[in-house]
């Protein structure tokens, strides 16, 4: 035993040393007492474009998911539950219990997918209530602090911020708001960090999320599955338009996706945590190609029944019976109310809910609810959905009971249902879509909270002759930066002035270094000069199993310090400018780095 005396001794019980010996003291003593006493945890998985179909347990016998299968065999099914028709909004459903446009959210890019920052989130909620909170994987609602996860409510976060990302292995990422290297298969990495973060929090309550960005395009995935995939025949097809290669990708992706939720819920029960942990699978939208989906029309982006229906499997062993079925019609927007009902997390401060609570539901107090209207929306169309029928963005009325294909208007037979259907759509729209102008929010640098700030090309404007590397904005990089009258520029606002320091992410090739540049902000300038290369190549396809479509290809990019700037506060254009051009360009550029070194 280590002798401590005098001042020394004194210290160490006021330090945290003591007290978190004390803590894990205590924490043996008690044991498995302390664990189930606790208020139950909450996994949540969101998977990326993928559909409904996409789940042997739905009846896809292209493929095999029996760990994400088990979770509704072992708890409830949802047979007609809704998201939106991509990804940004689904996520800002989820998150605040409120449709997508009354948060801010519009697009999947360009700062259109911001959630507002006056919402409040289910992570907030938890945070609020003593759990520990942590995110892995794609975000996608926002990047600049407070719009990052990190200003959301989560205690960690490690992944993406983007809505898509160019590379899925070893890709550049980062980890509590700074940049690192990913290791290895994205997917597999993400869920690394997720059971670490179970194993480092089995003694508090954790609020676990987990939003895969797979199987999302680009579509690539390890040998180990796609060598299963790579010569199978389909027995399920998705129609004439179908590609098959791209659905086999989709579909090993999904399997790589089954084998992570299967190896947190092996450390979920290997830690004795499997009886009071709440475990949600869903998607975000309907399947990104066309594949086999059960029948249903539409895909992603669309607002009929196979652009917005996702399965929705929760497990709660200490609660909810096994092989549970609800019928009743669900959406995203109920799962921040029906997971704080569930926990008894009080939903302090939240702005009124679009979402209501299925717990009832769940916990067989009741089989239904009143009768209610979903809607969803995209691109400024808008469908409705009521337990019976669908009115679509044309207005025309379908009986889905009848008809799931959507293949026979039903408008004569029930002409009353489609006029009440085509108010509330009315209604709606004014209420919902028509309430906010244009958008207006610049991008946030410096808060006081978080002096580092990315500025990603994805938030920023190409003028004259820069163009993005692809058509997609979210993992582009500004290139043919070829002229002194070229601009790029971000509308931010500096929350806090203070000298700060900016970094180029760049490549240039050895024939065009030299060339000088400057930063602008507010009348105050900084000057820069490209004197070293960096010509990384532009790399991803060598992984792709099927050729990309709107993604960009990916570089290693290289920070280039430009030095220090004096930033006031107040808003207006950060923009980079040529002054002399000796090459054919300046340079490549993925993002501005800004770091805050002091503050007045």
């Amino acid at each position: 035993m280590v002798r401590v005396s005098g001042v020394r001794w004194q210290s160490w019980l006021r330090s945290r040393t003591f007290w978190g010996w004390l803590t894990g003291v205590i924490l043996v003593a008690v044991g498995p007492w302390a664990v189930a006493s606790q208020p139950p945890n909450v996994v949540v998985f969101l998977t990326d474009d993928q559909g409904w179909g996409d789940l042997s347990i739905n009846g896809n016998s292209n493929l095999s998911t029996p760990r994400i299968d088990s979770l509704g065999l072992e708890g409830a099914r949802f047979d007609r539950f809704f998201v939106c028709p991509v990804c940004s909004p689904t996520r800002a459903e989820f998150l605040t219990g409120r449709y997508h446009p009354r948060g801010g959210v519009y697009s999947t890019s360009t700062g259109g997918e911001r959630l507002d920052l006056d919402e409040r989130t289910i992570a907030q909620l938890f945070k609020a209530a003593g759990y520990r909170t942590g995110a892995f994987g794609k975000w996608h609602n926002g990047s600049q602090y407070p719009y990052h996860p990190l200003g959301r409510g989560f205690d960690e976060y490690y992944g993406f911020t983007s809505g898509h990302w160019g590379d899925y292995f070893w890709p550049p990422l980062e980890e509590n708001g700074q940049p690192v290297q990913g290791q290895g298969f994205i997917a597999d990495d993400l869920t690394d960090h997720a059971i670490e973060f179970i194993e480092h929090n089995q003694r508090r309550p954790f609020f676990l999320y987990v939003p895969y960005n797979t199987p999302h395009s680009p579509m690539q995935v390890p040998d180990r599955w796609w060598d299963n995939f790579r010569s199978r025949e389909l027995k399920l097809k998705g129609g004439p338009k179908e590609d098959e290669d791209f659905t086999r990708a989709a579909l090993a992706m999904v399997e790589n996706v089954d084998w992570n939720v299967g190896r947190v819920l092996d450390k979920l029960k290997q830690l004795a945590l499997s009886d009071n942990t709440i475990v949600i699978f869903f998607c975000d939208n309907g399947p990104n190609s066309n594949r086999w989906n059960g029948g249903m029309k539409g895909r992603k982006g669309s607002t009929d029944e196979g652009g917005v229906r996702s399965p929705l499997l929760v497990r709660w062993p200490q609660r909810i019976a096994a092989g549970k079925s609800v019928a009743h019609i669900t959406g995203a927007i109920d799962l921040l109310p029906t997971l704080c009902e569930l926990t008894g997390v009080p939903m302090a401060g939240v702005q009124p809910l679009d979402g209501r609570s299925a717990a009832p539901l769940l916990l067989g107090q009741t089989d239904t609810l009143p009768e209610r209207t979903l809607f969803s929306t995209w691109n400024g169309k808008v469908s409705a959905r009521t337990q019976r029928f669908r009115l679509d963005d044309q207005g025309r009325l379908y009986d889905m009971q009848q008809d799931p294909a959507q293949e026979k208007d039903a408008t004569g037979s029930f002409p009353e249902v489609a006029q009440e259907l085509s108010r509330q759509v009315s209604a709606w729209r004014r209420d919902v879509l028509q309430s906010r102008g244009p958008d207006h929010r610049p991008f946030p640098v410096g808060h006081k909270d978080f002096n580092f700030t990315q500025l990603p090309a994805r938030d920023g404007r190409p003028q004259g002759n820069v163009k993005r590397s692809a058509k997609a904005p979210n993992c582009s990089y500004f290139t043919n930066w070829t002229s002194p009258a070229d601009r790029i520029t971000w509308s931010i606002e500096v929350l806090e002035s203070g000298t700060y320091e900016i970094q180029i992410l760049y490549a240039c090739p050895q024939r065009d270094t030299g060339a000088t540049y400057e930063v602008q902000f507010g009348g105050q300038r900084l000057k820069g000069r490209v004197s070293q290369p960096h010509d990384p190549p532009a790399r991803g396809s060598e992984h792709d199993r099927v050729p990309r479509d709107t993604e960009s290809l990916v570089k290693d990019f290289k920070p280039l310090t430009v030095g220090t700037i004096e930033l006031q506060q107040g808003q207006g254009e950060l923009s980079l400018q040529a002054l002399e051009i000796p090459g054919q360009q300046v340079m490549e550029v993925r993002a501005v780095h800004v770091r805050r070194v002091t503050s007045p």
